[in-house]
């Protein structure tokens, strides 16, 4: 999806071309795997989306002008109130959750700087609490680029219907749209992690089996257009705003694009292989029309097998990457919300590294005693009720994810940062905001809730009132973020 887009709509001589190419990757790709080297170092990156506002803390569509002050770390996302920063890859060694922690801060700075040049202000959380129906139905919620167009167009001639969005928890939010416009609301951040091809499996299906605890512990999008609904409403909008699938397809089975998966794995091969054969292209741009991606070694682009990847949004995705001199294999965990501070984000991090090391090390992994399914019924469970939901854990049954967290996970996920050899200080501060996160019971998500609850306790949806309190939430929250305290230690009098 990075690659330039050149059209808006395919004929199907190109999709005919474009799926005989694409089987043609997958082969090029099996046998790469079996006879390349690969990059394998270890390193970590992060990616990180963004929200513009204005002064009544509404989405202002100025993305444009804001990456005009910002250099090639930045760049649009399909909503014209969103911009993404990309951290380059480091080492987590010694003092590296420091220089991300440093770099996040340097990054988020110039853009706070670059967003008040065009009157406006950075919001870094999963949804923005203020954003409306009325603004994701008005055509000018996109960014002008082919490729969101294209984007668009294709689910939507897939689908064959209006988007709706139909979910609820505390209260109820049903709507239709003529776009995908509910998806640019999702703003997250990517944690990525190369690793070996060898190694890829047990990266995978470690992020798998903890991704109910994660997005659990750093729910922070609790409030969509307003309404309180799940504790990480992000999930349910990425999923029903990019569905290609009618009801009749829901029903009969057919996989949706936005994806947790269906099984283990054993080789990096099989999510490429499930991309090719289960999902039909969105958008089959041939090489030549797309620009030739640089190349710096001798690795194969696998530009087509690349794109048809981009447009599959697996809540943890493989990457293939040949722009180094050895092309590199990596995991992006995708499941996280931007914010609360650059603090909780480096703490995430750390939690998602350690646990990661420490689940792929063991010698009877926890995914031969997990069932895939309780593994996915675990990450609903945690987007649905954050702190407070309850998973299933292998030999401990059904437990709090709280209890879980601090009474086994946490030690786990110290002992992964030893073994990859992070500073001993710098394990113990990052996941000690975990600890506090979970020990108060106040993360993002409750953290908004509680402070809706202090200024407009009684106002129902889609009232002047309710708008104000939500815009009120949001300035504090503002106010707080700037300051890079975790959110466990946040008030919720905001009166």
């Amino acid at each position: 999806m990075g690659d330039a887009v050149s059209a808006k709509s395919y004929t199907p001589k190109q999709r005919t071309k474009y799926r005989k190419i694409l089987l043609d990757d997958l082969e090029v790709f099996d046998q790469h795997l079996q006879e390349a080297e690969f990059v394998d170092h270890g390193t970590i990156g992060l990616e990180l989306e963004l929200n513009l506002v204005d002064d009544n803390m509404q989405p202002k569509r100025c993305n444009q002008e804001v990456l005009s002050h910002l250099g090639d770390e930045y760049q649009s996302e399909v909503g014209a109130y969103n911009v993404e920063l990309n951290h380059p890859p480091l080492s987590i060694e010694g003092d590296g959750l420091t220089q991300l922690h440093d770099g996040l801060v340097e990054r988020l700075t110039k853009v706070h700087e670059a967003a008040r040049k065009a009157d406006a202000h950075l919001a870094m959380i999963g949804t923005l609490p203020t954003m409306t129906s009325e603004f994701l139905h008005d055509p000018e919620w996109m960014t002008k680029e082919n490729r969101y167009s294209a984007l668009d167009n294709a689910i939507l001639q897939s689908r064959g219907e209006l988007v709706e969005l139909n979910f609820g928890r505390e209260e109820r939010y049903f709507q239709e749209f003529e776009s995908i416009a509910p998806e640019s609301t999702c703003t997250s951040m990517q944690l990525h992690l190369q690793v070996a091809p060898h190694r890829f499996p047990d990266a995978w299906n470690a992020s798998q089996a903890i991704a109910g605890v994660q997005v659990a512990v750093s729910a922070n999008s609790p409030l969509f257009c307003g309404h309180r609904l799940w504790h990480e409403s992000r999930i349910p909008v990425f999923e029903q705003s990019i569905d290609t699938r009618t009801k009749e397809l829901q029903h009969q089975g057919v996989r949706p694009r936005v994806w947790f998966g269906e099984r283990w794995i054993t080789s990096v091969f099989d999510l490429f292989e499930e991309n090719v054969y289960y999902f039909s292209p969105l958008l089959p741009e041939d090489r030549k029309s797309a620009g030739n991606p640089r190349m710096v070694g001798d690795s194969p682009s696998l530009h087509y097998l690349n794109l048809q990847n981009g447009t599959i949004w697996r809540w943890n995705r493989p990457i293939y990457d040949p722009n180094t001199e050895l092309s590199h294999i990596r995991v992006e965990n995708r499941l996280l919300p931007a914010g609360p501070t650059a603090s909780d984000i480096i703490a995430d991090a750390a939690f998602y590294y350690g646990m990661v090391k420490y689940l792929g090390e063991q010698t009877r992994p926890v995914w031969s005693r997990l069932p895939f399914t309780t593994a996915e019924e675990n990450f609903f469970a945690g987007a649905r009720d954050g702190l407070n939901a309850r998973v299933w854990w292998p030999t401990l049954g059904r437990i709090n994810v709280t209890d879980l967290v601090i009474d086994h996970l946490l030690q786990q996920a110290r002992t992964g940062l030893e073994l990859l050899n992070v500073t001993p200080e710098l394990a113990d501060k990052y996941l000690g905001i975990i600890a506090d996160r979970v020990d108060t019971g106040q993360n993002g998500a409750a953290w908004q809730l509680a402070a809706l609850d202090n200024v407009g306790a009684g106002t129902a949806p889609d009232t002047p009132e309710r708008h104000e309190a939500v815009a009120q939430v949001l300035k504090a929250y503002l106010a707080n973020q700037a300051s890079d305290a975790p959110v466990h230690t946040w008030s919720t009098d905001i009166s």
